[in-house]
């Protein structure tokens, strides 16, 4: 069971973008918007940065707060959703479709969010890459939150070599492999929804907290938080999620 160095290019596709839909409910979309405007700390009409957007739920959110939207991601499939909410909403929102490193604007943002357990996707370089074009959109003394669940300390505690899990009409399997050499968790995925049998390989980069403040200090951030709940709670060993709320220095 091996992932392929880019296999993100092509994963977000069928099913599993259907999975992922499905797995959030509206009410957390909006409180996660509650965050990230209060964590951001920038008030509309300020313009942020949604990276990787998937189906741009809290872009939507955002943008009918008042801000000035501009969504990334790599899947065409994830940007069609997004780009038909939009219309659905009449909101005004730039989306590109781009890797998630590949963020051509130079000091442009007022704040920048990546939500959804994106990080770690790419190897050692590809990931510092990500923090340092973020770092490069922002300017001066904007804040970035990141969120991931691909931490040592949240993930090693409760994983599971097996997971199914049942939603919107598929059945998800998971087979996972964590390797200490490289640190990296591989996930074998298999969607299932009426007879239809999806099968799909992942990797992912598991970093330690002080591997990730570390990566983030070099890419220009500082002031760097750590949260393990929407409401704030203090991150410890075991938590699920990491929350960090991060400055442009």
């Amino acid at each position: 069971m091996n992932a392929q160095p880019d296999w993100f290019r092509s994963f977000f596709q069928g099913l599993f973008v259907e999975f992922w839909l499905a797995a959030t409910t509206p009410e957390q979309t909006e409180k996660e918007a509650d965050f990230l405007q209060e964590a951001l700390q920038v008030a509309p009409p300020a313009r942020l940065l949604d990276v990787p957007c998937g189906g741009g739920r809290h872009a939507l959110s955002l943008a009918a707060r008042g801000y000035r939207m501009t969504g990334v991601d790599i899947s065409s499939e994830f940007l069609a959703v997004a780009k038909e909410q939009g219309k659905s909403r009449s909101a005004e929102i730039d989306w590109e479709q781009r890797e998630m490193r590949d963020l051509p604007w130079q000091g442009s943002f007022d704040g920048a969010y990546s939500l959804g357990n994106s990080f770690g996707y790419d190897d050692e370089a590809g990931n510092a890459a990500f923090l340092q074009a973020v770092a490069r959109s922002l300017r001066p003394g904007a804040r970035f939150v990141l969120e991931t669940g691909y931490v040592l300390e949240a993930l090693l505690p409760t994983l599971q070599e097996r997971g199914w899990y049942e939603l919107g009409g598929m059945l998800a399997l998971s087979q996972r492999r964590y390797d200490p050499e490289t640190s990296r968790l591989t996930v074998e995925y298999t969607m299932i929804r009426n007879g239809v049998l999806e099968k799909q390989i992942m990797s992912a980069r598991l970093f330690s907290v002080r591997e990730l403040s570390v990566l983030l200090s070099d890419a220009g951030f500082t002031d760097i938080q750590r949260f393990s709940s929407l409401a704030k709670e203090p991150f410890k060993l075991g938590s699920s999620r990491l929350l960090v709320v991060a400055t442009k220095r």
